[in-house]
């Protein structure tokens, strides 16, 4: 079995936190990774858009925008957001100005998910990464000011090597050969409705995938967007069979809400996890892969995020 290393930065950081490293002599460079995905009205509808023009409207002063999907995903990929090669996500950072070694504090407007998903890609390559707890909210929750408009391109630094610091991926030619006995935990990170298949789904077949439990990504997150405490993330992971013992593999919609999963048992001292990249976007395009519901699916049942 292989497992990820275990590391001890804590994933996260507080507004107050970050406004005294900008301040300090090795300030970290400030992504913003928003990006909008619409309400699904029919099973197979998937929309999504950049969030560029909410960037402009506010941001974090200095901060650069991201689009996690043109950027740091690979175009070639069978799925919306197919992870790049490590070498491909460390030249985008260089022309994005950001050298080796250099800290990244990584936001969002969109419930943390997308921050989550370019966490997950730069800590696979070693970048000394982490989450803004709350987003832009936070930020301005704690009383500092935002930029507006357009952030001029950054001067593109020498481009540097990949180091791929930890396994991250879990495929699926691995889960289809998973074996019953396989005591790892597989957990979905999609909403209870969508798990059960009782809600429109963005992917062409509703349902899970056999032998999975659910710990929603979304459901992690208080109403103001930052993390719930410890001790409440850690008894949901519990309630599943999740307690850090083995391997967790994490599956979604298309990677995302998986990863803020992984940033949410990285709180709790779980690092030891791969995500299932293509999830349900791929599984479900293969009519010879199961997947379960807990019961019939009219086509008016309400849609999840």
């Amino acid at each position: 079995m292989t497992t990820a290393a275990q590391t001890t930065a804590p994933p996260t950081i507080s507004a107050p936190q970050l406004v005294a490293q900008l301040a300090g002599p090795t300030p970290p460079v400030v992504l913003d990774a928003s990006y909008l995905l619409e309400h699904p009205e029919f099973d197979g509808d998937y929309r999504s858009t950049d969030a560029r023009e909410g960037f402009e409207r506010a941001h974090v002063p200095g901060a650069l925008y991201v689009d996690v999907a043109r950027q740091f995903s690979d175009p070639r990929g069978s799925t919306h957001y197919t992870h790049p090669s490590p070498q491909a996500v460390v030249d985008e950072l260089a022309r994005l100005g950001i050298g080796e070694g250099a800290p990244v504090v990584v936001y969002d407007t969109t419930q943390t998910i997308f921050a989550a998903r370019l966490w997950y890609l730069l800590r696979w390559v070693g970048v000394d990464a982490r989450v803004l707890d709350g987003g832009l909210a936070a930020w301005t929750t704690a009383g500092q000011d935002v930029e507006t408009g357009p952030t001029a391109p950054p001067a593109a630094v020498a481009p540097w090597s990949a180091r791929e610091t930890r396994a991250a991926w879990v495929t699926r030619t691995e889960l289809v050969a998973r074996a019953t006995a396989d005591e790892r935990p597989l957990v979905c990170g999609l909403p209870a409705g969508s798990f059960a298949g009782t809600a429109v789904s963005r992917y062409s077949r509703r349902g899970r995938i056999p032998g999975s439990v659910n710990v929603s990504a979304r459901a992690l997150f208080a109403p103001d967007g930052t993390m719930l405490p410890a001790a409440e993330i850690a008894e949901a992971y519990r309630a599943v069979g999740v307690d850090g013992s083995e391997e967790v593999l994490l599956y979604c919609g298309g990677g995302i809400s998986a990863s803020a999963n992984a940033l949410t048992l990285a709180a709790i001292g779980i690092d030891s996890v791969r995500i299932y990249d293509g999830s349900l976007e791929e599984w479900s395009t293969d009519e010879s892969l199961p997947l379960e519901t807990d019961a019939e699916t009219p086509g008016t049942a309400h849609a999840e995020r």
